[in-house]
């Protein structure tokens, strides 16, 4: 039983160790706002950050984005070139939804 919790507990670890967003870069919102277009019409679950979703706020173009180009890369199982969008996204380590974080990237 100890084994196979430490199995599980192993397995948890290594989920987390390996987590990446896509996150969208510093620039305009009217950028911005072509790029969570995109994400959106190519197969990113938008659902959320529509008005009265669970991810509407904080209602900026920035923090949308975020959400788009995260969903369609993952939804494309964090494939090569599926975090890039014309050079306006970039792969991070650490969590867009948590303000304080250090963003580090790739």
């Amino acid at each position: 039983m100890a084994l196979l919790v430490l199995a599980i507990f192993m397995l948890a670890m290594t989920g987390r160790a390996s987590c990446t967003w896509c996150v969208c870069k510093e620039m305009s919102d009217s950028v911005l706002q072509q790029t969570l277009d995109y994400a959106c019409g190519a197969g990113a679950d938008c659902g959320p950050v529509h008005q009265n979703g669970p991810c509407f706020q904080p209602n900026t173009v920035r923090a949308h984005c975020n959400y788009a180009v995260n969903s369609y890369f993952q939804r494309k199982g964090q494939a090569q070139g599926t975090c890039d969008f014309k050079g306006t996204a970039t792969v991070s380590a650490s969590d867009p939804s948590k303000p304080f974080s250090k963003s580090l990237t790739y």
